[in-house]
C-alpha cells in the first residue's frame, strides 16, 4: 500500500494516543508548546541519554559524534510527528533547515580553518616553533609562563585544542621526569589557551557562533581582552609559586620549516583579513571569506606540489614512487604536497558532533524547552546571575550546546551582558579539565600526569580568576552593560 495512504492514519492512531500537545497559537502555523506532550519527554531523555554517553567518551571510548547524531534523527523525527499529526507539514521542516543553515555556516567555517592549521602543521610551523622552546634552556618558571603567554597569543588564531597541545608538547619535552611541572604547566596552558580564545571570535567556537550571528562585531570582541588575561594571570600567578627555577638540559633538536611554510602562514592571516572583511563592510557572511582563502592555499598547494614533484622525480626517476597515497602505505616516504591530505586530517568527528549538538539543541528549541529554560534564568534569577552560571556549567557540559542554547532562546540583553556571556562561555570551561576541549585532549597527551584530579587541586584557583574576570569586565566594560 503506498505509503501517502497508510501515513495519515498512523499519524491520526500517534494523535489519539498522545493528546497531550497544545497549541502555542491558535494559528495554523505557529509552534506547537511539545513540553509537556509525550514527544517532547522522549526527546528530553534521548538528549539527556546521548550528552551522558559524550561525557563519558574517555571511558568509554566511543566518539563523541555517534550518539548526538542519532538523537538529533530521533528527535527531529519526534518533531516532525508532532506537526504532522496536528496536519502541519511545513513548520518543522523550516525550523530544521534553519539549524541546518547554521550548523553549514560554522562546518565550513571550520573547514577552511582547520585545513590551513594542518597545512601548516605539515610544513613544520608548529614543530619549528616547540624545537626553538625546548632548545632555549631557559628555566622551568620561564618555560611555566612562555608556554602559558604563547598559548594566550596564538589562540585567539588558532584553535585552542590545538594550541594546547602544541605548548604541552614543550612543557612535557622540558620538564621531563618532573612530574609536578608538567602537571602545573598543563593547567596553566588549558587556562591560558581558553582565556586567549575568549577575546576573539577565530579562538572558540562558541565566539564564533556569537560573531556569526552579528550580536557581537569583529573588533568588539576585544573589549574582553582585559577580563581575559586576568582570568589566566590570577591562577597562573599562584600556581607560578609552586615551579622551581631550575634549568633543565638544553635540547639540540633543530626542525626546518619546509618551503612555503610562511607563505602559508600569510595566506592564512590574509584568509582571516577577508572573513573579517566580508562580514564588517559587505554584511554577508564570513564563511564566504574563509572558503575564499581555501580557495587560494589550494592553488598555492598546486605549486607547491609541481615544485616538490619535479625536484622527488630528480631524485627518483620511476613514476611508481611518486604515487602519494603508496608512498603513505609503505612508510611515509617523501612525497609531494598535497592540500587534500590537509583536508583528510580535518577533526571530521568533531564537525560531526558539532552537527548533532546543533541539531539536538534546536530540536528541543523547537519543542519549547529552551524558552522555558530562557524564563527560569533569565527572567527568574536576571541577566548577570544567568551568564555567570553559563559559565559554571559550561565546566561540566561542553560549552558549544551550551552557548548554542543561549544563542537559540536569544534573550533580551544589554551589549555588555552578551560580552558577559560569551567571556563566562569561553573561559568556564578551565575550572575542571573535563569542561574544555583543550583539557580533555591534554588529559591524553600526559596521561597519568595530568588528570582530573590534579587540575581539581587548582580549581579554586582558577576560580580566583574566573571571578576576577567577570569583576574587571564590569569595570572595564561597565557603560555597556
Amino acid at each position: 500500500m503506498p505509503f501517502n495512504k497508510v501515513a495519515p492514519g498512523f499519524l491520526a492512531l500517534l494523535a489519539s494516543l498522545f493528546p497531550t500537545v497544545s497549541w502555542a497559537s491558535s494559528g495554523g502555523g505557529e509552534l506547537l508548546d511539545l513540553t509537556s506532550s509525550i514527544y517532547g519527554i522522549i526527546a528530553l531523555i534521548v538528549f539527556v541519554i546521548a550528552y551522558a554517553l559524550v561525557i563519558g567518551e574517555e571511558s568509554l571510548h566511543l566518539r563523541k559524534s555517534k550518539p548526538v547524531l542519532v538523537a538529533a534523527g530521533i528527535i527531529w523525527a519526534l518533531v516532525g510527528f508532532a506537526y504532522a499529526s496536528q496536519g502541519d507539514h511545513e513548520t518543522a521542516a523550516i525550523a530544521v533547515r534553519h539549524n541546518l543553515l547554521e550548523y553549514g555556516e560554522l562546518m565550513l567555517f571550520l573547514l577552511a580553518a582547520m585545513t590551513y592549521i594542518n597545512a601548516l602543521e605539515e610544513r613544520n610551523i608548529f614543530a619549528a616553533l616547540r624545537a626553538w622552546l625546548v632548545s632555549t634552556g631557559y628555566s622551568l618558571r620561564t618555560i611555566f609562563w612562555l608556554t602559558g603567554a604563547l598559548a594566550f597569543v596564538i589562540s585567539p588564531v588558532a584553535d585552542n585544542l590545538t594550541t594546547a597541545l602544541l605548548m604541552a608538547a614543550v612543557a612535557i619535552a622540558v620538564g621531563a621526569g618532573n612530574m609536578a611541572f608538567i602537571s602545573v604547566a598543563c593547567i596553566n596552558i588549558v587556562v591560558a589557551a581558553n582565556a586567549g580564545g575568549a577575546f576573539s571570535p577565530f579562538g572558540d567556537i562558541t565566539t564564533l557562533m556569537v560573531w556569526q550571528k552579528g550580536i557581537v562585531r569583529f573588533e568588539e570582541f576585544f573589549n574582553l581582552f582585559l577580563p581575559a588575561l586576568v582570568n589566566w594571570l590570577v591562577p597562573a600567578l599562584i600556581m607560578s609559586l609552586t615551579v622551581p627555577k631550575t634549568r633543565p638540559q638544553a635540547s639540540g633538536e633543530t626542525v626546518r620549516i619546509k618551503e612555503g611554510g610562511l607563505v602559508i602562514l600569510g595566506l592564512f592571516i590574509l584568509t582571516i583579513a577577508m572573513a573579517v572583511s566580508s562580514h564588517n563592510f559587505l554584511h554577508l557572511p564570513p564563511v564566504l571569506g574563509m572558503m575564499t582563502g581555501l580557495g587560494l592555499l589550494k592553488f598555492y598547494g598546486y605549486k607547491l606540489k609541481m615544485s616538490e614533484k619535479r625536484a622527488l622525480e630528480s631524485l627518483h626517476p620511476s613514476p611508481a614512487k611518486l604515487d602519494i597515497r603508496e608512498d603513505h602505505s609503505k612508510g611515509g616516504k617523501p612525497a609531494p604536497f598535497d592540500i587534500f591530505s590537509s583536508v583528510q586530517r580535518v577533526e571530521w568527528d568533531t564537525l560531526m558532533f558539532f552537527y548533532g549538538v546543533i541539531l539536538c539543541v534546536g530540536g528541543l528549541g523547537t519543542i519549547g524547552y529552551l524558552g522555558m529554560l530562557s524564563e527560569i534564568m533569565y527572567i527568574d534569577l536576571g541577566h548577570t546571575t544567568a551568564n555567570i552560571l553559563v559559565g559554571v556549567l559550561s565546566s561540566i557540559v561542553d560549552n558549544i550546546p551550551v552557548m548554542f542554547a543561549v544563542l537559540t532562546m536569544n534573550p533580551d540583553m544589554s551589549h555588555g551582558q552578551w560580552l558577559l556571556v560569551t567571556l563566562t562561555a569561553g573561559v568556564g570551561g578551565s575550572l575542571l579539565s573535563i569542561g574544555s576541549a583543550a583539557g580533555v585532549a591534554l588529559m591524553g597527551q600526559a596521561r597519568g600526569v595530568y588528570t582530573f584530579f590534579s587540575h581539581l587541586k587548582w580549581s579554586w584557583a582558577i576560580a580566583l580568576g574566573y571571578g576576577a574576570s567577570i569583576w574587571v569586565h564590569f569595570l572595564v566594560n561597565g557603560k555597556l552593560m
